[in-house]
């Protein structure tokens, strides 16, 4: 039950009400943006909710127990703050999300429907769909350790302990030819053995693409021409000259981390846990 603020319950009482949507966005680096569906912009708790002519919100729906309520919004990349660079390079992902029905003859008339993170972001065009998950979804996602083959730390983190910023397991480069945004040639990793990179974490370090950071598919070294394909696409179109470091990859098993880190005393997975194979083992007779 939504308990609503003195200003809003005489407002809706009185029959003749004004009322318009906001959204509010906080993303994970700190930047916080606000739009609405009304056709001015509106200001409050320090926040300018940005008029954005064809924001859309579907229907908001509660449930009753912990399965995840969603809705989506439409609209168009037409503000100056909502940049589809930004959304291709992932500083949208599992942003928080506040919803408020506002007066906005009166924004202190308000009340808080919904605080949710963003899900999928669709785009097609100028147009965009961006799911709203409820809190509850954040439940269904695994916490703590899971009992695995592999390991279950990122390469380079606390768990791990892999010193990811010497030479050893980080190159530096520059883009010699691009056959598409995921697919190039490239300068600067000669002495890396093939593969080494695969797996790996590619950050572009000048261009257009400055500052996004895509998983390296593979890493490819033939007759001295060395090649790197990417799992998804930079944002813009790469020219030779474009400067990058990457990391290398880790395939999270056992013998890669004995192996090409030397970490093996690190290692966050289970090797030796028994498989189906023996739990459906029969037992056989050993006498003579």
């Amino acid at each position: 039950m939504k308990t609503l603020p003195p200003a809003l319950s005489e407002h809706l009482a009185s029959g003749a009400t004004t009322l318009c949507w906001c959204w509010r966005l906080r993303r994970r680096d700190g930047a916080t943006l606000g739009f609405t569906d009304h056709d001015r912009d509106i200001v409050f708790d320090a926040t300018t909710f940005e008029a954005a002519a064809g924001f859309e919100a579907g229907e908001i729906r509660d449930s009753v127990g912990l399965s995840v309520d969603n809705l989506d919004v439409t609209s168009a990349l037409s503000s100056e703050r909502l940049a589809e660079d930004d959304l291709a390079a992932g500083l949208y992902d599992d942003a928080r999300v506040e919803i408020f029905r506002v007066n906005w003859q009166d924004p202190s008339g308000r009340v808080l429907m919904r605080v949710g993170s963003l899900g999928e972001v669709r785009r097609a065009g100028t147009m965009f769909a961006a799911e709203v998950r409820g809190l509850s979804h954040y439940l269904q996602q695994t916490q703590g350790r899971v009992f695995q083959y592999t390991c279950d730390a990122d390469l380079g983190d606390r768990r791990c302990g892999v010193d990811t910023t010497s030479a050893t397991y980080r190159g530096m480069g520059a883009v010699v030819l691009a056959s598409s945004t995921r697919r190039f040639t490239v300068s600067g990793l000669g002495e890396y053995p093939h593969d080494w990179f695969s797996r790996g974490l590619l950050t572009f370090t000048s261009g257009a693409a400055t500052g996004q950071a895509v998983e390296v598919k593979a890493h490819s070294v033939s007759v001295g021409v060395v090649t790197i394909e990417l799992w998804q696409p930079a944002r813009t179109p790469l020219v030779a000259g474009q400067t990058f470091h990457v990391t290398a990859g880790c395939d999270k098993n056992l013998e890669t981390c004995r192996e090409k880190f030397a970490n093996a005393i690190s290692f966050r997975g289970f090797p030796h846990m028994p498989g189906n194979d023996l739990l459906t083992r029969v037992a056989r007779s050993t006498a003579e």
